[in-house]
């Protein structure tokens, strides 16, 4: 059986995506959650995974490590992972190109803390024109292959790849045009990803320099996490 490694689910971003999408289509793994430490992660994490950072997904002791690379390995061994239909599977790797190598303004100014409500501090431009290119890109999406997901009825990886922006979504009142406004709460309907979020709720550790970047970019006006 595939062993993944994943980090706090209230903060790791990255873990949700090959967590939610093996869940999602069923393909059995055991879960190994490691807590970020306080302070550098690599030495910790390097016990498990190569480049010292989650997630890690390993198969009969052979590591596959990088969301991306991973979503590719399983493509490789199970049906649904990408879209079947050649066009549209060729969309899903390039919208899930842009989103792993992209939107840093995203990834700086809202980081992923699933448990909290925060009033964002005047975005900047930069967040402006990610949270614009998001929405197009969604829009587009919706737009080609008929929806409700991202390239029509089935749930597959690039879902998976969007999936933190939903959770981003819901902490900082972040807004998007035309159907990409329904897309974040649909993916936060999904069984996978109330599990995911009821976990990360019941966390009760806490990782300072995490918290430190959540205070850093607004008010939090909200705490629904399991006190620490």
């Amino acid at each position: 059986m595939y062993v993944l490694h994943i980090a706090n689910k209230n903060y790791s971003s990255w873990s949700l995506r090959p967590w939610l999408l093996m869940r999602v289509l069923d393909i059995p793994f055991e879960e190994r959650l490691t807590p970020f430490p306080t302070g550098p992660s690599f030495s910790l994490f390097r016990s498990f995974s190569p480049n010292g950072r989650v997630p890690c997904l390993v198969d009969d002791g052979w590591a596959v490590w990088d969301s991306l690379s991973i979503v590719e390995y399983l493509a490789e061994r199970h049906q649904g992972v990408w879209p079947a239909d050649a066009k549209a599977r060729a969309w899903a790797r390039s919208a899930a190109a842009e989103m792993h190598s992209s939107f840093t303004a995203l990834r700086n100014d809202c980081p992923m803390s699933c448990g909290v409500r925060v009033e964002l501090a005047p975005m900047s431009d930069a967040l402006k024109h990610d949270i614009f290119r998001m929405g197009d890109l969604w829009n587009d999406g919706l737009a080609r292959f008929g929806g409700p997901f991202l390239t029509g009825a089935r749930f597959s990886a690039i879902d998976a790849f969007f999936a933190p922006v939903a959770f981003r979504a819901q902490s900082y009142g972040l807004a998007f045009e035309g159907a990409a406004a329904a897309y974040p709460k649909r993916l936060l309907d999904l069984p996978a990803m109330r599990e995911w979020y009821a976990a990360g709720l019941a966390e009760t550790w806490r990782e300072p320099g995490h918290e430190a970047e959540v205070s850093a970019v607004g008010t939090i006006v909200e705490d629904l996490r399991a006190r620490a």
